[in-house]
């Protein structure tokens, strides 16, 4: 990881002091280092871990990511990211949005370095990644199910990268077709289930926990798991509650009123059991691989993403 994080900052250079700023921002501000991490984890179950491909692959999956960053800001008007002020709070939405471009144009040189399947597996999740952006502005018609249409958001908006971070650690240090794919799919559920618990962080902790504001989608009318499992309720006593979800937000009182009615409400719990099942479901995954140091560490990764949000 030591090693990646100096690479991270080499590949985000300009010619121009102004945008290696602007594009180090983010990384300046810190991170999990989730889908690196990940890359470097599936890459010890082949027979080359440590190869230079699995740590360009690294770099490539988190440059993607923090690219993704940028415009998320901007798309929620964020003035907070990992506790600093987002990109379109210190300059504007315009250097955002063209930081996020010229991140995501460094990705594209790096992964052409990995050979043209990588290309063509960047490009397959970049559009599954925006795919999901977009699907997240789309509210679902009155006969569809509202949270498998969010699921879907999830899983190209967040999975989608998830999944291609375990795949490349697999293919490039070196494992089997078989180990690939299920290291793929594991990631895939993985990632979805970091998103999910992330919705719940948003909602049940503050500011100072989760180095973001509190409350960011419920403010601009996005729906969350928990939001969507609590509009399920035909309690007379969620009345308030729904009354509230059904309405504009952006009012500071309104907003803190929903933010304290969810906290305490049973669909919190809901939620986190459900990304516990998710997660069960990504360990079992992984019975392809032999027991082992290798395993254990991608079982306690998947169970770590769970308890995040306990």
């Amino acid at each position: 990881m030591d090693e990646v994080e100096k690479a991270l900052y080499a590949h985000v250079q300009s010619r121009f002091p102004y945008v290696t700023e602007a594009a180090s921002h983010l990384l300046d501000a810190g991170g999990k280092r989730f889908r690196p991490l990940l890359v470097l984890l599936a890459a010890e179950a082949g027979e080359h871990p440590e190869s230079d491909e699995v740590v360009t692959a690294a770099c490539v999956v988190e440059v993607t990511h923090v690219g993704s960053l940028y415009h998320d800001d901007v798309m929620d008007e964020a003035e907070l990211r990992r506790g600093s002020p987002s990109a379109n709070a210190r300059w504007d939405n315009l250097v955002a949005i063209l930081t996020g471009d010229f991140l995501f144009a460094k990705s594209s040189e790096l992964t052409a370095t990995l050979g043209a399947d990588a290309v063509r597996i960047q490009a397959e999740t970049f559009s599954r990644l925006v795919e999901g952006q977009i699907l997240e502005t789309v509210t679902p018609g009155p006969d569809e199910d509202a949270l498998a249409h969010y699921l879907e958001v999830v899983a190209g908006k967040t999975g989608s990268l998830i999944a291609t971070s375990a795949r490349y650690g697999a293919r490039f240090g070196g494992t089997s077709a078989e180990v690939e794919k299920a290291l793929a799919a594991y990631g895939e559920i993985v990632g979805s289930a970091f998103q999910l618990s992330d919705d719940i962080i948003d909602i049940a902790s503050d500011s100072e926990e989760s180095g973001k504001t509190p409350g960011t989608d419920l403010r601009e009318g996005v729906p969350t798991l928990p939001v969507i499992m609590a509009q399920r309720s035909t309690d007379p006593a969620d009345a308030r509650l729904l009354e509230l979800l059904a309405s504009d937000l952006t009012d500071d009182a309104a907003h803190a009123e929903t933010l304290a009615l969810l906290r305490a409400h049973p669909a919190m719990d809901e939620a986190r059991a459900y990304v516990l099942e998710r997660t069960t479901e990504a360990k079992a995954l992984l019975d392809v691989l032999p027991a082992g140091p290798v395993r254990d560490a991608l079982e306690a990764f998947a169970d770590a993403v769970a308890t995040r949000s306990s």
